[in-house]
C-alpha cells in the first residue's frame, strides 16, 4: 500500500509541473497582449481540454498500475519475465518523444522543412514501437504467457494494450498535425496542433516509463 501512495504521490507532482510548463499558474494580466478584451484567458481551449483529457486518462492508467501493485504484493503472483526487446521498444517511444519534442522548437521558430522532418521522424518511430510491442507480445505467447494464463500475464496485456490503443490515437493526431504542416496552412494552427502532440506524446513514454519501471521491479 504504500508504494501506492508514492507513486500516486508521484503522479500528482509530474501533474503539477505539467500544468505549470503550459502556463496555467502564469500570471497574464503582467504580460501584455496575454488576456483579450473580455478579460478571458488567451490560453487555447484545446491546451486545456487536452489537460482534461490527460488527467482522465492519467488516472484511468494509475488505477491500472496501483492494482498491479496491490496484486503483485499477493503470495500467488506469479514472475512474469519481461522480454528485452522492451528495453529497445522503450529507447524508440523516447526517441519519438525527443522528435515531436524537436517538432515543437521548430514550430516556435517557424521552421516548416524542420516540423515536417520532425513530424515524420516521431510518426515512423511510433510505429516501430508498436511493432514491437506486438513482437514482445509474440514472445511472451510462445513462452507460454496468455492473457488468461495467470494475473501479471493479464495486466500486462491489458496495460500495454490500453497503453497501444493511445499511441494510435496519437498517430491520428500527428498525421493531422502533419497534414497541416504539408498544406502549408497557417503557421500559428501548425504551432499549436505539433505543441497538442507533444504534450500527448511526452504523456505517452511517462505512462511507458512508469509501468516499465514496475514490471521490471516485479
Amino acid at each position: 500500500m504504500s508504494i501506492t501512495i508514492v507513486f500516486l504521490a508521484t503522479i500528482a507532482a509530474i501533474v503539477a509541473w505539467w500544468l505549470s510548463q503550459q502556463r496555467l499558474t502564469a500570471k497574464p494580466w503582467l504580460e501584455e497582449g496575454q488576456i483579450s478584451a473580455t478579460g478571458a484567458s488567451s490560453l487555447p481551449a484545446a491546451k486545456i481540454g487536452l489537460g482534461v483529457f490527460l488527467a482522465v486518462v492519467g488516472s484511468v492508467f494509475a488505477l491500472f498500475i496501483s492494482a498491479f501493485l496491490m496484486r503483485m504484493d499477493m503470495a500467488d503472483w506469479p514472475p512474469l519475465p519481461a522480454p528485452k526487446l522492451l528495453w529497445l521498444n522503450t529507447g524508440v517511444l523516447v526517441s519519438s518523444s525527443m522528435a515531436l519534442h524537436s517538432a515543437q522548437l521548430a514550430a516556435r521558430r517557424g521552421n516548416i522543412a524542420r516540423i515536417r522532418s520532425s513530424l515524420l521522424a516521431g510518426g515512423l518511430l511510433a510505429l516501430a514501437f508498436l511493432a514491437g510491442q506486438l513482437a514482445a507480445w509474440r514472445i511472451l505467447m510462445a513462452a507460454g504467457y496468455f492473457l488468461a494464463t495467470d494475473p501479471a500475464a493479464a495486466f500486462f496485456y491489458v496495460i500495454t494494450g490500453l497503453h497501444g490503443l493511445h499511441v494510435l490515437g496519437g498517430l491520428v493526431a500527428l498525421g493531422g498535425a502533419a497534414d497541416k504542416a504539408w498544406r502549408g496552412v497557417e503557421l500559428s494552427q501548425v504551432r499549436l496542433s505539433v505543441e497538442l502532440c507533444a504534450m500527448y506524446w511526452h504523456f505517452l513514454l511517462l505512462v511507458w516509463l512508469v509501468f516499465f519501471g514496475l514490471l521490471l521491479l516485479a
